[in-house]
């Protein structure tokens, strides 16, 4: 089949596939597959209904993008649909498509300004102080269950693990730690509630921010706030909003989608469990198969180029289709060992914009799936794999539940 190639505005395109369709399917290479046979390596795509933009799913095309900021820039002050007015100002998109004073939405030399105090707040972790804090939130979760021989690794355990630990490195009590991550649950739905779900996460992390003004302490929070290249409060809590939208949300979905795979994956969970593959292997083939991060907002085109056959036009909004461009036939072989050791996916993207967070991430997410693995004996699904619903978000791809059973005992430390 011919790719179809766009004539005219991206604009006046209709009837097409909603983003979230890519998540919400249980293969989502299944939809994939099907915009590619359509449209190419760069599919026109619904954010709401419209609002379009470009789907890029080609490896090489997404590294082109990400690599070329002349071309394809991070501000949404270049989106036309936005600047022109079509995009309401209530709209989900909002927390993660207008403008905002940080690293996320910013290019060049401003990006660099602003990028320095998260690479500075990463930098300034104790690995070593992470690790054994991740063992020891992994412990106290598994205890509250282990005697019960039944679960939800998600909200019990993934969903925790990110939530505590990270609320340990920005300096929040508990029962903060999880109102955040409830506002941002609501954040990343990408629906009614997200507007109400960013005000108080937002809220939240600008009572944090002054109080660190006046009692700075050894957190991240502390680092950032009092940052030479932070001159505003706004660019503060933007800073903030960054680190922690990208370190959690993910964090805790990538902890969900190896869980779901040694779950529900005979070959996978075999490969494990026999040693043949080690839990950073095992770690990798995730972010290549089905990566927490499926689908990232944005880049807008500063001038009109063509990309894969497709016309871009400047102004246009393209979403990196992380989990599309890792599955690209022209670089996933058909070996079934082919990403051991290979870490060229683009789950952590490329370019000046690439995650900052990784080495940490990886720790919280290596421990927390060992962890499972070894304190929880003969750990099984008890509802079938077809019943596990997903995270409702178009950006991250989640199971919305993981129901276990496992042969009940004291936690082993």
């Amino acid at each position: 089949m011919t790719p179809t190639h766009v004539t005219g505005r991206l604009s006046d395109l209709t009837g097409l596939t909603p983003i979230a369709v890519t998540n919400k399917d249980a293969d989502p290479q299944a939809v994939y597959r099907r915009l590619r046979a359509e449209w190419g390596e760069v599919a026109p795509v619904e954010l709401e209904p419209g609002i379009n933009a470009w789907l890029v799913m080609g490896h090489q095309e997404l590294t082109h993008v990400v690599r070329q900021e002349r071309i394809f820039a991070k501000s949404s002050l270049h989106w036309r649909d936005y600047t022109e007015g079509r995009v309401k100002p209530d709209s989900p998109l909002g927390p993660f498509m207008f403008p905002r004073p940080n690293a996320w939405m910013a290019d060049g030399d401003e990006h660099r300004r602003v990028r320095a105090p998260l690479d500075d707040a990463v930098n300034s972790l104790r690995l070593r102080q992470v690790n054994r804090q991740v063992n020891e939130v992994c412990a106290a979760l598994i205890a509250a269950f282990a005697g019960n021989g039944r679960a939800d690794l998600l909200s019990q355990y993934a969903l925790m693990i990110p939530t505590v630990v990270i609320g340990r490195m920005l300096g929040l009590d508990l029962e903060t730690a999880r109102d955040m991550h409830q506002a941002q649950m609501e954040l990343f739905a990408i629906n009614e509630s997200s507007g109400s779900g960013n005000q108080r996460f937002e809220e939240i992390l600008m009572n944090l921010v002054q109080a660190r003004k006046t009692e700075p302490a050894e957190d991240m929070t502390s680092v950032i706030v009092h940052h030479a290249n932070l001159t505003t409060d706004e660019e503060r809590l933007h800073s903030m909003v960054v680190l922690i939208a990208a370190a959690a949300e993910c964090t805790m979905a990538w902890i969900g989608q190896t869980l779901q795979l040694m779950l529900t994956d005979p070959r996978f969970s075999g490969r494990m469990r026999g040693g043949r593959l080690g839990i950073d292997d095992a770690l990798d083939e995730v972010l290549w198969r089905d990566p927490p991060l499926a689908n990232l907002p944005a880049r807008f085109a500063l001038r009109d180029t063509e990309l894969a056959g497709q016309p871009i036009q400047r102004g246009d909004a393209l979403i990196l289709g992380f989990a599309a461009a890792n599955a690209d036939p022209r670089v996933h072989g058909d070996d079934e060992w082919s990403e051991v050791g290979n870490r060229a996916h683009l789950a952590w993207s490329a370019g000046p914009h690439v995650c900052p967070a990784h080495v940490p991430g990886r720790i919280i997410v290596r421990t927390a799936v060992e962890a499972a693995l070894h304190q929880l004996p003969d750990l099984r699904l008890t509802v079938p794999a077809a019943e596990l619903g997903r995270l409702e978000s178009p950006w991250t791809r989640c199971p919305a539940t993981l129901p276990v059973t496992f042969t009940a005992s004291k936690a082993r430390s």
